[in-house]
């Protein structure tokens, strides 16, 4: 899974006070906004800059500044394009400092900017909002007594409210401007706008406003304004699943834990501590709608989703895991204030939704009761590349392609085997987009090898789920057992070699052949697709089980011919391996 930045709880509660700034006229802006510069709060490229964008809270109300996080990587190419390209991450809240790097590489021919959303995480002042967070988790972990989502969004007003915050100034409109404002600042005549899943709705807005200072727009995951998320919400899963071919085996799946919710240990990444988790079928059907974002658990979701409706518990540990992981990687106080005023509003709510966090984003605007901003009618004349994935749960083809023809002058492409975030997995992908900001008025070319970095689809019969490898790859002192293993028949391999025993060497043989192909499976899966390992290792392995047990034997049977302490060990060791292997690893 793509990796998430995690910040201490203390500094969400309690943000660092900004030096005062000195804002300056910026006339391309058209607002008052100035630049301050600043140390990096990740890593970045040489030859970056990071700094804040000075900025109204409100632009209707002018009054209170706010200071909207910046990086600035200065191509080294001898054939530098003057126009860079700017990125904005999704969310909203997400953060998109940290894909600097990333993106100098994809781009490496022009400066990239990336930018923060106001109330973001690396801005000031920043909207989290833990105690929401917190309500969430223990929905799943302590169901009997969680706080209800509204008493916690209150508490999280309050508190951003006596920081002076004025949750009206958190809108796509504001935030839009603020890329106008950037481009200004930094003085920039023309540059190409990037956006992905939410921050598509900024781009665009920011094409409508700045006209003639964009060159070109990329929008992956297309989010249109005028599609009603939450009312498409549960449908989009179902037609992912339908597209996968899986929809009838995650109704089982639902049903049986519907009819038995299943327990396990999830970790709290809040409290720093692991805790029992309840799960039912409406909160299994959110963590897939969740998962499914990710590319590698698309490649696996037939033997995950088989194994579910098969009464298999073992892959819900990861994808609960990934439920805290998802809640810290965003400014949930910034998420709410965006869609309570921008995304609420324009959906109707007709039907009851089994995702819970549906119902916990419209009990936080029911809390907080914030004005119902216009909805934007925003389009641009500039060249459009939207891309999106096949299997996309949120944004998906059905909505993100007429959207995207509804533009002046777009073109849209879409990716095989990809879900949400198409830039980050498809290696094809990137090189449609950079080629497109190359020249937007080419039609733009395929690729000589459009599968590469997409990982291939497995079907349910080529993993043995097992929920070992994942628990392993938290606690490593458990596989000690099959390091011990490899260690002992290794030292009988040689040992039989050497002395010209051979019941003892093809034991030891037996052993270190079975430890090895083990091995090569597991790192076969894993470059292939790491997130495999969270739901199982390759259906082979059964057979490696029997290979040791026969390395077993015939450790046994030497031990019968020659009664030596080292033979009565090795014996004692590999008794032990096969418990471990087939009472907890199978």
């Amino acid at each position: 899974m793509i990796t998430r930045v995690l910040l201490s709880l203390a500094l969400t509660l309690t943000p660092p006070t900004p030096p005062a700034p000195t804002p300056q006229t910026t006339p391309e802006a058209g607002v008052q906004a100035g630049i301050e510069t600043g140390q990096c709060p990740v890593a970045v490229p040489p030859g970056t800059t990071c700094g804040f964008l000075v900025v109204p809270e409100r632009r209707d109300a002018p009054g209170r500044t706010i200071k909207v996080g910046y990086a600035v990587h200065r191509s080294a190419a001898p054939a530098r394009r003057p126009d860079p390209v700017v990125y904005m991450s999704g969310g909203p809240g997400s953060s998109s400092l940290q894909l600097t790097g990333f993106l100098s590489q994809m781009f490496p021919d022009r400066d990239v900017v990336t930018i923060e959303q106001r109330g973001g995480r690396y801005s000031w002042p920043r909207l989290g909002c833990p105690e929401l967070a917190q309500a969430m988790l223990d929905r799943l972990t302590r169901p009997a007594s969680p706080l209800p989502p509204a008493e916690a969004a209150a508490q999280c007003r309050t508190r951003l409210e006596q920081q002076g915050v004025d949750l009206r100034g958190y809108t796509t409109k504001e935030i839009a401007a603020d890329v106008v404002a950037l481009r200004g600042a930094l003085g920039y005549p023309s540059w190409n706008l990037f956006g992905v899943s939410y921050s598509t709705r900024v781009m665009v807005d920011a094409a409508a406003a700045d006209p003639g200072a964009v060159r070109s727009v990329l929008l992956d995951s297309f989010l249109p304004q005028s599609v009603p998320w939450y009312d498409d919400v549960r449908r989009n899963l179902d037609d992912t699943l339908t597209h996968l071919g899986l929809k009838d085996r995650f109704d089982a799946a639902v049903r049986r834990l519907d009819a038995t919710p299943a327990r396990v240990t999830t970790v709290d990444p809040l409290r720093g501590a692991e805790v029992p988790a309840r799960l039912d079928g409406g909160d299994v059907a959110t963590l897939m709608a969740e998962a499914l974002h990710e590319t590698g658990v698309i490649a696996v979701s037939a033997p995950l989703v088989t194994a579910l409706a098969n009464g298999h518990d073992e892959p819900l540990r990861p994808l609960t895991d990934a439920v805290g992981d998802g809640l810290t990687s965003h400014e949930l106080g910034l998420y709410e204030a965006v869609q309570c005023q921008d995304e609420i509003p324009t959906n109707g709510f007709a039907a009851p939704s089994r995702l819970f966090t549906v119902d916990v984003d419209k009990a936080v605007c029911d809390a907080w009761k914030l004005p119902a901003t216009k909805p934007s009618a925003a389009t641009t004349q500039a060249p459009v590349l939207v891309v999106a994935g096949r299997f996309d749960p949120t944004t998906p083809p059905r909505t993100s392609e007429p959207a995207a023809r509804a533009l002046p002058h777009a073109r849209y492409a879409e990716f095989d085997g990809v879900g949400h975030a198409v830039f980050l997995t498809s290696t094809c992908a990137r090189e449609r987009m950079a080629a497109f900001v190359a020249d937007p008025a080419s039609a733009g070319t395929g690729c000589a090898r459009p599968e590469t970095g997409v990982p291939p689809r497995l079907a349910a019969a080529d993993l043995r789920v097992t929920g070992a490898p994942y628990a392993i790859s938290k606690a490593p002192w458990l596989a000690a057992p099959l390091a011990l293993f490899a260690l002992v028949t290794l030292a009988q391999l040689v040992a039989g070699a050497l002395r010209g025993r051979a019941l003892t060497a093809f034991a030891g043989l037996a052993g270190v052949a079975s430890a090895g192909l083990l091995a090569q499976s597991a790192y076969g899966l894993v470059s292939r697709n790491e997130t495999a390992l969270a739901v199982g290792l390759p259906a082979a392995v059964e057979a490696y089980g029997w290979l040791a047990a026969v390395a077993v034997a015939l450790t046994l049977a030497s031990l019968v011919v020659r009664r030596t302490l080292g033979q009565a060990g090795a014996a004692l060791v590999g008794a032990g391996f096969l418990v471990w292997w087939f009472a907890w690893f199978l």
